[in-house]
């Protein structure tokens, strides 16, 4: 008898690996001739991308087929499995596209063709897929971030509409948006969790008021949403009264899956990599002793892909990622957050000095060190909050625990 090796990949494993290595060929093709050069120079520059620079992407992304390939083809996507999501995602990222900003295309979308009616999924699908309506999520409040179950935002319903009441805190990029999916409160019965539901709010509705944040990095990418008696027709509820708290875990793990961003780390590490081979590191910098340091990290960003590209692999379109999602967000953003340190402490002096100006122009500028420089302490600045948005790391631990060890 002939003994296999398991090592040994089979005919339907070179199939399938053959068919991986094809779709990243065509995503990386995309990304070459089909993405403009001055945006692809800004995300490799690690600058500031303003909502045109975002629309040239959707907009690329619309005309290759590609907008929301991980949807249904039966409302515009391209039935991708998780892996060719996967692919997308870090090959995209990788070769100089944006983040691809979520609220419509991965978040809501999702929600409203699996959970809505059908005149919710035929009056704002289309849009989506389009990039002509833009979303923003309303969840976090200022006594309820991951806590989210404790959220104070009323509505109240009257006749046909609800009225919506109070205030919805770290809401990224609604200076854009004209559509907000909101979880708000309906009931004070049961467990918390019972009486909130989900709703789409026209950011146009009167009694809406967007304050900014800035952030450590000098941007605007956050916000304050004030709502005072905001009236929101009933037939914007997306499914049943009372089952918002359903459906907003059913986001939060396609929030997760996307949460590793692989792609971004291995364009920053590469980044890094080239800065050491070109420059002398900052005063004290051990050579010896920050080549390990790189090793390191390119041995943390290998476990992490393995990992999620056997979970990818493992999954069918329609299975949630689970525990697994959580371990990619912790591990994914503690790793971007390593990356970029190890850049700072490269950059030594000259990430010392640091003008949010310089990174809202067409090109990377710095006053100290190599031009990127600016860039690059922005990303290290504006990269705190990955280990926050999303569900905290330390809810993720929990979240692991419960499901794993029973705690």
């Amino acid at each position: 008898m002939h003994s296999t090796n398991p090592l040994t990949p089979t005919a339907a494993q070179h199939t399938g690996l053959d068919s991986e290595a094809a779709f990243r060929e065509a995503v990386r093709t995309f990304c070459l001739h089909e993405l403009p050069q001055g945006l692809k120079d800004k995300v490799h520059g690690n600058l500031f991308l303003n909502k045109q620079d975002n629309l040239e992407f959707l907009h690329a992304l619309h005309r290759r087929g590609w907008a929301a390939g991980h949807w249904p083809r039966q409302y515009g996507g391209c039935d991708w499995t998780p892996l060719e999501r996967f692919i997308f995602e870090e090959e995209s990222t990788l070769n100089g596209a944006p983040w691809l900003i979520p609220f419509g295309v991965n978040y809501v979308g999702p929600v409203i063709y699996t959970f809505g009616s059908p005149a919710q999924k035929e009056r704002f699908l289309p849009p989506i897929l389009a990039s002509t309506e833009w979303w923003a999520q309303g969840y976090s409040e200022p006594g309820a971030g991951s806590d989210l179950a404790s959220l104070k935002t009323r509505a109240v319903r009257q006749g046909h509409v609800y009225r919506v009441t109070g205030q919805k805190i770290w809401t990224s990029y609604v200076q854009w948006a004209d559509w907000m999916f909101c979880l708000v409160r309906t009931s004070d019965e049961g467990r918390p969790q019972q009486g909130i539901s989900f709703l789409l709010i026209d950011m146009r509705t009167p009694g809406i008021t967007i304050r900014p944040i800035r952030t450590m990095d000098g941007c605007h990418h956050v916000n304050e949403v004030f709502l005072d008696e905001v009236e929101v027709p009933v037939e914007n509820l997306v499914g049943e009264e009372g089952c918002g708290w359903h459906y907003a875990k059913f986001l939060l793990g396609n929030e997760r899956v996307l949460a590793a961003e692989t792609g971004r780390s291995m364009r920053q590490l590469r980044h890094l990599q080239r800065l050491v081979r070109e420059r002398a590191g900052g005063d004290g910098v051990n050579l010896p002793e920050f080549e390990r340091r790189l090793h390191g990290l390119q041995l943390q960003l290998h476990v992490l892909r393995a990992f999620c590209l056997e979970t990818a692999r493992n999954m069918s379109a329609q299975e949630s990622a689970g525990v697994q999602a959580s371990i990619m967000k912790i591990r994914g953003s503690e790793l971007q957050q390593a990356i970029s340190e190890a850049t700072m402490d490269w950059l030594g002096t000259s990430a010392t000095v640091y003008d949010p100006a310089l990174v809202h122009g067409q090109q990377v500028a710095s006053q100290l060190g190599p031009p990127e420089t600016a860039g690059a302490v922005r990303e290290y600045l504006h990269g705190r909050a990955s280990t926050i948005y999303g569900g905290s790391n330390e809810i993720q631990r929990n979240i692991i625990s419960k499901a794993e060890l029973g705690l």
